[in-house]
């Protein structure tokens, strides 16, 4: 007999994953160019060259027992310096080596942040439209996800909502900026009120309420005056959780961090669950090549212009086709309102045209699907007449 959760997981992939397994079949079937595949969030975008020039380096001069060893189990020293004096230097904090904790990406963060903080059965909110993954992540570490649902008027936050769903068992927020899947960026006064509403019901129930930043997307924006807050600056229990797999292309190199600042309560207890919880879950010694190598190009990115020009292609080309979207401000990602109640019979009828898109229900927003735009930009040109033959279809 098998514990049923993971052996359902495991059976069943997630609606993202298994659309990519498909696109890969067709694509062997009837060619790589013949099947616009916009299903996963794989990045387009080469790493930047001081990515290869740091790997060179370092095999090359490195004591090879050091480089490919064990690091300290929070990660190396060095490396976590190195990255707090950059946060520090790019929004004026005041972190140092021992706020940090190297981890094998943004997943790795997420689960060890929610084994460190929730007692069984505790409560995690978090907003539709939200990374289906989310839910797997809570309920594994024995939490229960909550959602608000989205206002779709410009899918900004709904704080009355938030507000009245908030209540003596919620332990964390969970929140995600530039956000995965509409693109949206929370402005400045969004993560104000959601800091005030969080104290106020800290307060109110005489416990910490965390807020969990997930920012692996925090470079990837693409208008100068898109401003993303830094939310430790408005909200003392901020707990952040990012990834270099978007803002570097490293996504099959699992490298990422979890912050905990001195201004969260007990901080100095917070970071020592979350170390345990690395033990616990088996996440200690983030890969030790990948921790030098991005310590070597901390504040780096690829070429993230090209993600600029896919959004305006594909953003410009479905709207004149007469198709309802979201512009983004950042991330790679476009939500579209399906021109059909049910997106997923929508994305099934967009097979026909070998259009491969995401139906928007596994991220708590029924009626719209998600298109990924970290594509080759030649990807986005030839769908075009896929997209209007489909449109076609409901006209």
């Amino acid at each position: 007999m098998l514990p049923e959760e993971p052996l359902a997981l495991g059976l069943k992939r997630s609606a993202i994953r298994e659309l990519f397994e498909y696109g890969k079949k067709r694509k062997s079937e009837i060619g790589e160019d013949k099947v616009f595949d916009f299903s996963i969030g794989n990045p387009s975008i080469p790493a930047p060259e001081c990515i290869n020039t740091a790997i060179k380096e370092l095999i090359e001069t490195a004591d090879p027992i050091v480089l490919h060893g064990y690091s300290s189990a929070q990660g190396d020293a060095n490396v976590r310096k190195a990255i707090a004096d950059y946060l520090n230097k790019t929004h004026g904090t005041s972190f140092n080596a021992d706020n940090l904790y190297m981890t094998c990406g943004a997943a790795a963060s997420l689960c060890i942040t929610l084994r460190a903080i929730l007692l069984k059965g505790q409560e995690v909110i978090t907003f539709a439209p939200y990374f289906p993954e989310y839910k797997v992540f809570t309920e594994g570490q024995g939490g229960k996800l909550t959602v608000i649902p989205v206002d779709t008027d410009g899918f900004k936050l709904d704080f009355v909502k938030f507000e009245a769903a908030i209540n003596e068992n919620t332990k964390a927020v969970l929140i995600n900026s530039p956000n995965n899947p509409s693109g949206v960026v929370y402005s400045e006064n969004c993560i104000k009120k959601l800091a005030e509403i969080m104290n106020k019901k800290s307060a109110e129930y005489g416990h910490e309420i965390y807020l969990i930043s997930d920012e692996p997307y925090r470079e990837l924006v693409y208008d100068k005056d898109t401003f993303v807050p830094f939310v430790t600056k408005y909200y003392n229990n901020t707990i952040v959780c990012y990834s270099y797999s978007k803002s570097l292309s490293l996504p099959g190199e699992r490298i990422g961090y979890i912050l905990v600042p001195d201004e969260v309560k007990d901080s100095r207890n917070v970071y020592a669950s979350v170390c345990g919880a690395g033990r616990v879950l088996g996440y200690v010694c983030a890969p030790t090549l990948f921790q030098q190598v991005v310590a070597k190009c901390v504040g780096k990115t690829g070429d993230i212009s090209q993600y600029k020009k896919n959004r305006d292609l594909l953003y410009g080309g479905l709207t004149e086709l007469g198709y309802d979207c979201v512009k983004p401000d950042g991330a790679f990602y476009l939500f579209v309102k399906a021109p059909e109640a049910d997106a997923n019979a929508f994305c099934e009828k967009a097979k026909k045209y070998e259009l491969l898109l995401v139906a928007g229900d596994g991220f708590g927003c029924p009626g719209y699907v998600r298109i990924s735009y970290c594509v080759a930009t030649e990807t986005i040109v030839n769908s075009m007449p896929a997209f209007k033959a489909l449109m076609e279809e409901y006209k």
